[in-house]
């Protein structure tokens, strides 16, 4: 992965951001009117969680990476304006999760995202 491409994507700060649980850096790639929406276990696809704007983002990314848990970006796909990734996560107790984010991009800044989380079943 290069450190920017054509779309203007930092693909290195998403994984610093990531891999660093720093959810302030990863903010800093959203744009200001920027819509994340949440498909997992609890939000099915119909009734996904959206988080709209910055702040609403930043709060969701804050929960997420102060967890006592690891992140690892996997794969980053860019083309064009479109990126997509996928990320592996594990708690301190072993549970695992994968999300794959697709992300649509405006002056090099995310504008759109979707994450589709899959979890360990915890219930076994």
């Amino acid at each position: 992965m290069g450190t920017a491409t054509s779309s203007g994507f930092d693909t290195e700060a998403l994984r610093r951001g990531i891999e660093g649980q720093d959810a302030s850096a990863l903010l800093s790639l959203y744009a200001d009117e920027a819509e994340m929406r949440v498909v997992d276990r609890n939000t099915q696809p119909s009734h996904p969680k959206v988080m709209h704007g910055r702040e609403q983002i930043r709060e969701m990314l804050d929960d997420v990476y102060s967890r006592d848990m690891t992140h690892k970006l996997e794969q980053c796909v860019i083309q064009g304006d479109q990126v997509a990734f996928t990320e592996s996560c594990q708690y301190a107790d072993g549970t695992r999760v994968l999300a794959n984010s697709m992300m649509s991009l405006r002056d090099g800044k995310i504008v759109d995202q979707t994450v589709l989380q899959a979890w360990d079943d915890t219930e076994q």
